[in-house]
């Protein structure tokens, strides 16, 4: 396979998913997209346990990557807390209540997606 060229998504989907790991947000994935859509290079989904609980994820990673200097274009959802979406442009963030997260089952839905591979302490929950 082609190596791909680089895309300034991909440190914002790591610290995501970092940022993610550190409310304690469960089942963390990060997708890579390119060369399957032009929408956006990377998705990162993760889990909250309760509405509360996504909303706390979701903005904690907003305000960590603001702190990096890094804003949003548009952010989705953060006030009901079932599924908050944080769009960065190069990198997509979904922070879902479980439920939703398998009814739209979005790792199958990009299952053509390329899974990045996170440090243990991220993808388990550290």
């Amino acid at each position: 396979m082609a190596e791909r060229a680089p895309s300034p998504g991909e440190p914002i989907a790591r610290q995501a998913a970092r940022l993610a790991s550190e409310l304690k947000a469960t089942n963390i994935v990060v997708l890579d997209l390119r060369g399957v859509t032009d929408m956006t290079d990377f998705f990162v989904i993760a889990s909250g346990t309760s509405d509360t609980h996504v909303r706390a994820v979701a903005e904690h990673i907003q305000a960590g990557l603001k702190g990096s200097g890094v804003s949003t274009t548009m952010t989705e959802g953060l006030t009901q807390g079932r599924w908050a979406l944080l769009d960065y442009a190069d990198c997509v963030i979904h922070v879902f209540h479980p439920t939703l997260r398998q009814f739209y089952q979005l790792e199958r839905l990009w299952s053509d997606a390329t899974p990045v591979k996170l440090p243990a302490d991220i993808t388990q929950g550290a």
